[in-house]
């Protein structure tokens, strides 16, 4: 089964535009996150859009060999679509570039377990039922699923989250595994949105070498600072 990692990235987010190739050590956000996937061993494209002002992450995936497409900016949907059919996922992972702290291994062992249960129709994810840090999200799908999405779903907001077409069993035929830990870290924020989210990175990165900590190793350091956690306490992540 051809499993690929697609995430989306684009140069023009509202809150912290560029934020993908602000740097820490001298190492893009992006080239955390890339690391950080290609430890799963899995394909990764990064779907990105046409825009000129996103030229700069098609040179950077050129450069490093990584593949990509790039599609409409605000039809996500039809951008990540695209991707798997360019390059013939079957299974897709889901993530987005703003999380550059993102656990290879959780990953990995999820879809151990998807490919395990062996089902079309099965969605999985760890940002439904949440007990993780926010920065860790995955989502788990066939290009069954995706397709169904793209040929069906017309509402705005499923067209940029990309998967609430799926998550919100719009076919009734949507079976689900919830991966959750049993100490509740949702509270804790490591995706980057913000100057602030930014800065929770940044001191995780420089201070304790979150870059090579898995997870629940990265969870403990949040709960044993709660001065970190605050840094960014206040941030309010977007629907879908």
């Amino acid at each position: 089964m051809n499993i690929g990692i697609i995430t989306q990235a684009r140069m023009t987010s509202t809150r912290l535009p560029g934020k993908v190739f602000k740097e820490i050590n001298n190492k893009s956000l992006l080239q955390y996150h890339i690391e950080r996937l290609q430890k799963t061993g899995f394909d990764i494209a990064i779907a990105t859009t046409t825009n000129t002002t996103d030229d700069v992450i098609c040179e950077y995936a050129e450069q490093n060999k990584i593949k990509y497409h790039r599609g409409s900016e605000h039809n996500v949907l039809s951008r990540y679509y695209e991707t798997a059919t360019k390059y013939n996922f079957e299974t897709i992972v889901r993530v987005t570039s703003d999380c550059p702290l993102i656990d290879p291994h959780l990953i990995r062992n999820s879809m151990e377990k998807y490919l395990k249960l062996n089902n079309s129709n099965l969605y999985i994810s760890n940002g439904i039922e949440r007990t993780f840090a926010r920065g860790f999200d995955f989502e788990i799908f066939s290009f069954q699923l995706l397709e169904e999405a793209f040929k069906n779903a017309t509402d705005a907001g499923d067209l940029e989250h990309v998967t609430p077409y799926i998550w919100k069993n719009r076919t009734g035929r949507i079976e689900f595994y919830h991966v959750t830990q049993a100490t509740n870290h949702s509270g804790f924020r490591i995706t980057v949105d913000t100057a602030d989210d930014f800065e929770v990175i940044k001191t995780l990165i420089e201070k304790y070498k979150a870059d090579n900590l898995s997870y629940n190793e990265i969870e403990n350091i949040l709960a044993q600072h709660p001065e970190l956690v605050a840094m960014n306490a206040h941030i309010e992540q977007k629907k879908a």
